[in-house]
C-alpha cells in the first residue's frame, strides 16, 4: 500500500470509530427506564396532544419549495460565470449568450409557473 493513503485510511477510522465509541459508551453507562404509554406520550407545554403529528401540506408548499431550488441553483451558477467571464478576453461574447439563454430558460420556468398560478396563495 502506497504511503499516500494511510493518512486518509487512519481518518476513515477514526471517523467511524469516534461515533461508534459514543454510541457503544451510552449503552453502556447510560440508564435504562422502564417505558410506559405516559412517558412514551409527546410533551407539548402540558397540553395532551390532539391530531396527527405528521398533518397534510399543500401541493402549493412544494410548488414554491421547487421554485427556490431553481432560482437558488441558478445564483450559485452565476457566480462562478461571474469570475469567469472577467478573465474571458476573447470568449466573452460567447459566455455571455450562453449565460443568457440559460436566464431565458429560468424566467421561461418561472412565467410558466406563474401562469399556471404556482405563485398565487389565494387558492
Amino acid at each position: 500500500m502506497s504511503n499516500e493513503f494511510v493518512p486518509f485510511l487512519v481518518q476513515m477510522v477514526f471517523a467511524a470509530a469516534v461515533p461508534l465509541a459514543a454510541f457503544g459508551f451510552a449503552l453502556l453507562i447510560g440508564q435504562r427506564a422502564k417505558r410506559s404509554a405516559a412517558k412514551d406520550t409527546p410533551y407539548e407545554c402540558g397540553m395532551e396532544p390532539r391530531g396527527t403529528s405528521s398533518p397534510r401540506f399543500s401541493i402549493k408548499f412544494y410548488l414554491v419549495a421547487m421554485l427556490f431550488i431553481v432560482f437558488d441553483i441558478e445564483v450559485v451558477f452565476f457566480f462562478p460565470w461571474a469570475v469567469a467571464f472577467r478573465d474571458a478576453g476573447s470568449l466573452s461574447w460567447a459566455m455571455l449568450w450562453g449565460m443568457l439563454f440559460f436566464t431565458g430558460l429560468v424566467v421561461a420556468g418561472l412565467a410558466y409557473e406563474w401562469k399556471r398560478g404556482g405563485l398565487d396563495w389565494s387558492r
